[in-house]
């Protein structure tokens, strides 16, 4: 193989570069189909346009994927956390509608803070059921997905709570530095994640722990630490997606608030080239494709693709993705080259000698 062409197969095998060619071919199509796509804008100090959309509104799952990537290195699943952002979405606004000031910035802490203390609380179930009772992750988390929902159903009384506080507000549309806010947040809470994973032993070890849980504990990892704490990490994580989900619509629907958001998460980390097996995780790849699900998701929309052939679009296409990304299924059809034929032996050249 020639080195250009060894060059080329080393690109095209990055984990990472058919969801790029991926996403850039959904830019592409917008763009043809809206030519001011790509178009940015400035208005009344902020900036404005399809591509600020796509990252303030891919901000909620960029959090629940970074949560979710830890729990599926360590070979688990969590199914729970669309039912985290209604709980956590919906005791924080029950909390500010209930102020008699909704603006006040002391009551809307104190509601983030209620969102994050009840997150934590479950994502330790979670990891309690999983580490310590055994039980298998996506049937435990199957246990709070479903109660979940009705817990959040039970905090708001079966109600659409409805607030009107500009604090909370912005932390879904609110702007900082002319960009929106949820950009800034999702973009500390993942380079926090990365610095503790990437910069500490941490990651390693949860990596070893997704490899081979009973040989990193018998290597004296306690994995059943580190179990407990990615299912914590994860329900953090999907509480303050939690807070932007009810933010940008200023309200607290326990039934609708992060519906199939776990189910986009899991895609976002496969995309991403994150094994659902478990071991070796990326976290750049996690962002990478909840971009490229949201980006399919503005396109759908913006295509006016009808709502009953929307899901079945964008199932299709995260398929292709997977597929084209998958090494196997590339190898199983890639053209194979006739090999070469022999060398011709030279006249003068002796034959091999055949022991009697």
């Amino acid at each position: 193989m020639s080195t250009s062409k060894a060059r080329w197969a080393a690109v095209t095998g990055h984990a990472l570069f058919w969801p790029v060619v991926a996403l850039i071919a959904l830019l592409v199509a917008n763009t043809i189909y809206r030519p001011g796509f790509l178009s940015v804008e400035m208005k009344d100090g902020h900036l404005y346009g399809s591509l600020i959309d796509i990252l303030r509104l891919a901000a909620p799952l960029i959090l629940v994927g970074m949560g979710m990537t830890l729990v599926i290195a360590t070979g688990g699943i969590d199914l729970s956390v669309g039912s985290m952002c209604a709980i956590s979405g919906a005791i924080a606004c029950l909390h500010i509608s209930g102020q008699p000031d909704q603006n006040a910035l002391g009551g809307v802490l104190v509601a983030l803070a209620l969102g994050v203390g009840l997150s934590l609380v479950l994502g330790a179930w979670n990891g309690a059921l999983v580490s310590i009772i055994g039980i298998q992750p996506i049937i435990a988390t199957l246990i709070l997905m479903v109660a979940g929902r009705g817990l959040a159903q039970l905090i708001t009384e079966g109600q659409i709570i409805t607030i009107n506080s500009e604090p909370y507000k912005a932390v879904g549309v609110g702007y900082l530095l002319t960009l929106p806010l949820a950009i800034f947040i999702a973009a500390g809470v993942a380079l926090l994640v990365a610095a503790v994973t990437r910069r500490t032993a941490l990651g390693m070890i949860i990596e070893s722990v997704g490899g081979n849980a009973e040989a990193s504990r018998l290597a004296g990892i306690r994995s059943g630490r580190i179990t407990f704490l990615v299912y914590v990490i994860s329900a953090v994580c999907a509480g303050i997606a939690g807070f932007m989900v009810t933010a940008n619509v200023s309200s607290a629907d326990g039934n609708a608030a992060g519906l199939w958001i776990e189910l986009d998460a899991i895609l976002a980390v496969v995309i991403g080239g994150t094994s659902l097996a478990g071991g070796r995780f990326s976290l750049g790849g996690t962002i990478l494709g909840a971009l490229l699900i949201q980006t399919l998701t503005t396109t759908v929309y913006a295509m006016n693709i009808s709502p009953q052939t929307a899901l079945l679009f964008k199932a299709v296409v995260v398929i292709i993705v997977c597929l084209v990304q998958a090494p196997a299924f590339r190898a199983k059809f890639a053209r194979r080259r006739p090999a070469a034929p022999a060398a011709p032996i030279a006249a003068d050249q002796p034959k091999e000698q055949v022991p009697a």
